[in-house]
C-alpha cells in the first residue's frame, strides 16, 4: 500500500505537507515560523532523517534531558534523528525541513511543548 499525495496539516508552529506515506516511509516537509518550536520529544520506535531546506534551526539534541546541546543547521545541513534520542527544533527564521521517516507518524514522545501538548 502506498499513498503519494500532497497534504496540508496545520500545526501551532506553522504546518506540514504529507507528500508521501507508505507502508515503508513518510515524507514531509514542514515549514516552521520564526520563534516556533516543536515539542522537546522523542520517539520510541521512529527513526527519521531531517534536511534543512530554507532557514535556519536551533536543533537541541541529546540521550538524556540534562545533557542536551544546541546546533544550528541551515540550509543543507542534514541530521539523522535515531529512535531514543530526544531533540527539539526551534526556528531562528521562516524555515523549511524535509523530513524522511518510517510511517510511525502517532510516535512522539513529548518532554516539554509550548502548546500545552505534553
Amino acid at each position: 500500500m502506498s499513498e503519494f499525495s500532497c497534504r496540508r496539516v496545520e500545526k501551532p508552529w506553522g504546518y506540514e505537507l504529507l507528500w508521501a506515506h507508505t507502508t515503508r516511509y513518510v515524507g514531509k516537509v514542514l515549514h516552521i515560523n520564526k520563534g516556533e518550536s516543536l515539542s522537546l520529544q522523542y520517539h520510541e520506535i521512529k527513526d527519521e532523517t531531517i534536511h534543512v531546506l530554507t532557514g535556519a534551526i536551533k536543533f537541541i539534541v541529546g540521550e538524556k534531558e540534562d545533557s542536551l546541546e544546541e546546533i544550528i543547521l541551515r540550509p543543507g545541513s542534514s541530521y539523522h534523528i535515531t529512535t531514543g534520542l530526544i531533540h527539539q527544533m526551534q526556528a531562528l527564521e521562516d524555515c523549511d525541513i524535509m523530513e524522511v521517516s518510517t510511517p510511525e507518524l502517532e510516535d512522539v514522545v513529548r518532554l516539554k511543548d509550548n502548546y500545552g501538548r505534553v
